[in-house]
């Protein structure tokens, strides 16, 4: 039999979904609030867990997010109930990890067919064996399964929504749909394209034998802005971003720098609000700089840059596996450079990387 753990703060909506689906034969436990139903979830490892979003004290993004960062809960099927979208819309629940999304009022007919399906896609394990979760989580911090499989959630949980609701949606909502498809794909594919870099690094630490090569100053620039567009359209922060780029030949390799700038430019605008100045600027003699006027960084952590390490993502929302300075770090050694990072907490930081600029040639 099937357990299914229902969240509400409503005892009245509680009793009905219990009882209905109680009557469909699932084994139904019933929680009033975030805490008890982590409590219960626990407890029973429910097959599926349908978790009203606006709740007092702990909400259901809250409950969520305890929810996959639990070794033996993260596969479970999830579902938010919400009758105010203004708040969370479908999308952005997908994007936050939820399996599906039900909008109040929804018939018990709409719920029965949401559980169903709901519980013959934990059947097929299109998410991911549980025991491969485990190696995973016993081996690497627990942000990257997370990483991993949020945005392929969104990927699969945004189809099959497009796929069940076609006939009703407008052109515009589509649109939408597809466009958030699309960002949760390059969200994984950075993910994964990040963390097999980083393997690729560990692997390969010993200098090159030919030395580092030349960028000259126009391949240098093109690196530069590849990286600088990459990382301000993720964020939609392009008009933020002011690029100043010195005629300067350097040291490295251009797709490094492009991942070194895109990287910065990334950690700029994740951390500094929208509509603030994000700049980026190579000096003529080949240091590479950038600086916002974000939420900064302690001396401590600076210190404690390292892979898979996020400050402060107990109580502030970020994505990411944490691996952005330090792959910076490692790409800037490679290229015979070295990064260098000063910041004031509450006023901004700045990331400099300086590169070995090459001889000018003397016609």
């Amino acid at each position: 039999m099937k357990t299914i753990l229902v969240v509400d703060d409503e005892q009245p909506i509680l009793q009905t979904y219990g009882m209905a689906l109680g009557d469909q034969g699932y084994h139904v436990l019933t929680a009033g609030s975030g805490v008890e139903a982590l409590e219960l979830a626990r407890k029973y490892l429910p097959d599926l867990i349908l978790c009203d979003i606006n709740m007092p004290g702990m909400d259901g993004r809250a409950v969520l997010q305890a929810v996959r960062e639990d070794p033996d809960l993260s596969a479970k099927q999830f579902v938010f109930m919400t009758g105010n979208t203004r708040d969370v819309s479908a999308r952005r629940g997908m994007e936050l990890g939820a399996d599906d999304f039900l909008v109040k009022p929804f018939t018990l007919q709409d719920l029965a067919h949401c559980v169903g399906a709901r519980l013959e896609r934990a059947n097929v394990h299109w998410r991911v064996a549980d025991q491969v979760v485990s190696a995973l989580r016993a081996n690497l911090h627990s942000v990257l399964p997370h990483e991993f499989f949020t945005p392929l959630n969104g990927v699969l949980g945004l189809v099959e929504v497009l796929r069940g609701d076609l006939a009703d949606l407008s052109r515009e909502e589509v649109v939408e749909l597809l466009d958030a498809i699309e960002e949760s794909g390059w969200r994984l594919h950075r993910s994964l394209r990040n963390y097999l870099l980083l393997l690729d690094l560990q692997r390969k630490r010993e200098p090159c034998e030919d030395g580092v090569p030349e960028i000259e100053g126009s391949a240098v620039a093109s690196a530069i802005k590849a990286g600088v567009t990459a990382a301000s359209r993720r964020h939609h922060r392009e008009r933020d971003v002011r690029v100043e780029v010195a005629d300067a030949a350097i040291h490295g390799v251009p797709g490094d720098l492009t991942m070194i700038t895109e990287e910065l430019v990334d950690n700029a605008c994740r951390f500094s609000r929208q509509g603030t100045e994000v700049c980026v600027a190579l000096t003529g003699d080949g240091e590479l700089a950038v600086s916002d006027h974000g939420r900064g960084m302690t001396a401590q952590q600076i210190a404690q840059i390292g892979a898979f390490r996020q400050f402060d993502r107990d109580h502030l929302e970020q994505q990411g596996l944490g691996l952005g300075l330090f792959l910076v770090q490692e790409l800037a050694s490679r290229c015979g450079a070295a990064l260098s990072v000063a910041s004031e907490p509450g006023a901004g930081t700045c990331a400099r990387v300086g590169f070995h600029a090459c001889a000018r040639k003397v016609a």
